[in-house]
Formats: C-alpha cells, structure tokens, sequence
C-alpha cells in the first residue's frame, strides 16, 4: 500500500488513477562505456547470458542512442530527460573537470519524489549538483565488484519496505581503469574470471588491427563478463524481494566503447547503444526498430509511474525532447521513430568541442561547431596502448578511417548510411546530395531552437 502522505498528492501528479494500490518500481542499470558488444546485439564473442537473458524476457531496441557519448553528459541526459546542452551538465562532474546541470532542473528523484518514491543510487552517479538529483540513498563503494552492489541492492529494496522505489544502478565496467580494465584487481571468489584470446577477436572497423588493440579488446571483454555476472546478481535480488513482477527494469550504457574512434564521437560506435526494457506483463522476446534516443527514457519511466512532469528547466508551454517507449515495447517496427539528435559539448574540461548531430535511417549529418580545432582526446583514450601504437608507428589510418581525418574535421560532414554505414564518406560537399544537406540541416536546426542551444549565438555572431 502507498503511504497516506502519498494519497494526498495523487490528484496533481497521478495521471493514471487506478494504481494506488499497486507498487511501481524502477529499476535502471547503467553499464559504464559497454558499446554493442552484447550476446543478444550478434557479438559472437560477448559472454553475457544474464542480459541476453533480460532481452529474451523483454523488449531489445535496435536503434537506440545516447544523446551525448561521454559519461556525465550522457546520464545527465538520461536522468533529465533533457539533451546536454539544455540541461546545463555539458561535461564531466568529478574532480577540476567539475560541471555542474542546471540547478532549476529537476532529475528523476526530483520529479518521483513527489508522487511518494524513495530513490536511491548504488556505485556510479557522476551528475550534480544534489539538489538536481536528489536521492536518498546513495550507496558508494567499488562499482566493479559485483558481490557488494547485489548486496547493497538487497539492502535498499528491504529498506524500501512498501515504498514504491526508484534504483539506479551504476556500474563501473567495462570503462578503462588507470591502466587496463581492472580485471587484476582482487573479487570475491563467487565472481567468475571470464578470459578471451586476443588472437579470435574480430577488431572494428575503426580500429587497426593490431596485437596491443587486441590484447584492449580481450581484457575489455572480460570486463564486459564481469558486469554481466552483477546485472545478473541485482535482477536476483530483485526477483528474491519479490518485485520482479511490480518494476519496469532498463538496461542501457551511457556511452560507447572506450577505443578512439568511438567514445567521444558522434559516429555510430559512440552514441549507438544497446537499450533493453522489460515491463512487467509485456509480451517478452520483442526486438523493436524503433529509432530511439535517451531524452525518451525519462518520459518512459514517469509514464511508468504515472507521473506528469513540470515544463522543463522551469520553461512553460515547452514540450519535453522525448517520449514514452511503452506503447512501442510491443511493437517491431512502430511508425514515426524514424530520426534522434545528438549533442556534445566536452568530455573533460581541456576537451572543448561542440557538436550537434541529426541521424535518420538513411543519413547523419554532424556540425562541428568549433571545428577549426583538432579534435580532442580523452585522457584514458589518448593513454591507452591502442592509440599510443597508432602514434608510435605513424599510422595513416585506424582501422578503416584517416588518423587525419579523424584528428581534424571540417564544419559539415554528412554520411549515407545505407551506402556507407561506416561514416568515411564525408558527402557534404557532393552537389548531388544538396538536397539531403538542407533538410537535415533545417531539422537540426530547428531542434537546437526548440531545445535553447546557448551555442545558437555563434550562428549569429559568426
């Protein structure tokens, strides 16, 4: 039963009457840089039976995209529904980098808070300030080590007691520790060791294939099984507390693969994303072709809650960026989902480079904002022994792009993807395609109005 102090709210932010009776919980898992590299997405090398598993019990997205391919940029986006440049969180949160979202926006605790949910976080959270995410509880501890984020879950869902909650879950693999991917680090014996041979991977196209890139990808799939093993062990507990069947669970990443060429970028490989949803009920093992993009999952889960959300940002008469994915969940290949925006500012502070991007199914045109500057680099991706081995030999391209080309950018690129799925064309200047060229740029500058793009004023000033 809903608490009574509920009850008297029920009429200004219920929008479904019917489910005071009934609990609603959200469940959403968080993987930490994981790209496409999942057992039920085709990667024949991914050890990742429990996801598959709540794919197989669920709805698996085939299009879905972050908004932003960087990690707070993107769960800012994700926990406000707002693209990153609207809801203020333009780069990373931690330590000298220190970006702050908008303090007149309201996160997801914010917004359930009112509707009687206790929220809480487990591991990863990488957003602030507190008063735009205001959970309550904040679980820390080591977002690798699958044994105590189970532990930690069980806690909070036996302190919620009939509380309806919300869990945010996020967990640290598979992104780069300060050398490697942490798998030398000590786990509880339950948690298993799952190795590969380098020798049997297959290297993306972006990437040369070389022995330091292939020793990356194997330990990066190992860390890929470890986060397996803890979504695994949360969805146990959740199903031991006896909410399976009362909790909508999402399961997404926040950004791609954390290899040049994908992370960072507004190509495919950054902001292509695997997105899993299971609503209770729902008819399971649904693949679902809707172009989907992660301003949609807050939308999603206040519809889940039964919750109308205030104008964003405080912004009246204003229609939020996204919206509900639950009257999609069973339906393959629904209409009118056919196009997402995407939005970068920074990753780290020393990392200024705007960029807005519209992709449909056919072509994604990028604008580089600041694009007469080189191209920057992530600290842990200009680090790693992949792209180190590019510099030492001088490589002309990665994989199957042009260091160059990728190092620096002109203003405009625009890619047919059904031609050249891979984006290496760059066709913005092709004649031929001027009439694509100026429809995407019309919409996608339309949606920079409608979404307040401080950046606008260069269109102006320059």
């Amino acid at each position: 039963m809903l608490r009574g102090c509920l009850i008297a709210v029920l009429t200004v932010f219920i929008t479904v009457p019917g489910w005071a009776a009934e609990r609603k919980n959200v469940l959403l898992l968080i993987a930490d840089d994981l790209g496409m590299e999942v057992g039920c997405y085709g990667d024949r090398v991914a050890k990742t039976p429990n996801i598959d598993a709540l794919a197989h019990s669920g709805t698996r997205f085939t299009h879905a995209f972050a908004s932003a391919a960087s990690c707070s940029a993107s769960r800012g986006t994700l926990l406000t529904g707002l693209p990153t440049h609207m809801c203020g969180q333009y780069g990373h949160a931690h330590a000298e980098h220190n970006f702050h979202s908008f303090r007149q926006v309201k996160g997801l605790p914010a917004l359930l808070a009112p509707a009687g949910y206790k929220s809480g976080v487990i591991a990863k959270l990488h957003v602030q300030p507190r008063e735009v995410y205001p959970f309550d509880v904040e679980y820390g501890g080591n977002g690798r080590n699958p044994v105590q984020i189970a532990a930690q879950a069980r806690k909070f869902f036996a302190d919620c007691g009939d509380q309806p909650f919300f869990l945010l879950v996020g967990f640290t693999d598979p992104h780069r520790a300060g050398k490697g991917f942490a798998n030398e680090a000590k786990y509880p014996p339950e948690v298993p060791v799952v190795r590969f041979d380098p020798r049997t991977l297959s290297v993306p196209y972006f990437l040369p294939d070389q022995p330091e890139v292939r020793t990356e990808l194997a330990e990066y799939y190992q860390a890929v099984a470890r986060l397996d093993h803890g979504v695994g062990l949360v969805l146990k507990e959740l199903e031991n507390a006896r909410q399976l069947e009362n909790t909508l669970i999402i399961f997404l990443s926040d950004n791609g693969i954390p290899f040049p060429g994908a992370k960072t970028t507004l190509y495919d490989p950054g902001i292509h994303m695997p997105l899993i949803i299971r609503q209770p009920g729902q008819k399971p093992g649904i693949t679902c072709r809707a172009m989907v993009s992660f301003t949609d999952i807050v939308p999603t889960i206040l519809d889940w809650c039964g919750v109308k959300p205030p104008p964003p940002a405080g912004k009246k008469g204003y229609e939020w960026p996204g919206r509900s994915l639950l009257p999609v969940l069973e339906s393959e290949n629904p209409s009118g989902w056919d196009t997402i925006f995407a939005s970068h500012q920074f990753h780290e502070v020393t990392m200024y480079y705007p960029m807005r991007a519209i992709r449909t199914r056919t072509h994604k045109y990028i604008l580089n904002i600041a694009h007469p500057l080189e191209y920057p680099h992530a600290s842990d991706l200009w680090a790693s022994p992949t792209w180190q081995g590019i510099l030492k030999r001088g490589d002309r391209f990665m994989g199957q792009r042009e260091v160059a080309a990728f190092r620096k950018r002109p203003k405009e690129e625009l890619y047919d993807l059904h031609q050249d799925p891979h984006e290496l064309k760059n066709l913005a200047g092709d004649s031929s395609q001027a009439k694509v060229l100026d429809d995407l740029r019309r919409q996608l500058l339309d949606w920079r109005k409608k979404t307040y793009d401080p950046w606008l004023v260069k269109e102006i000033h320059e």
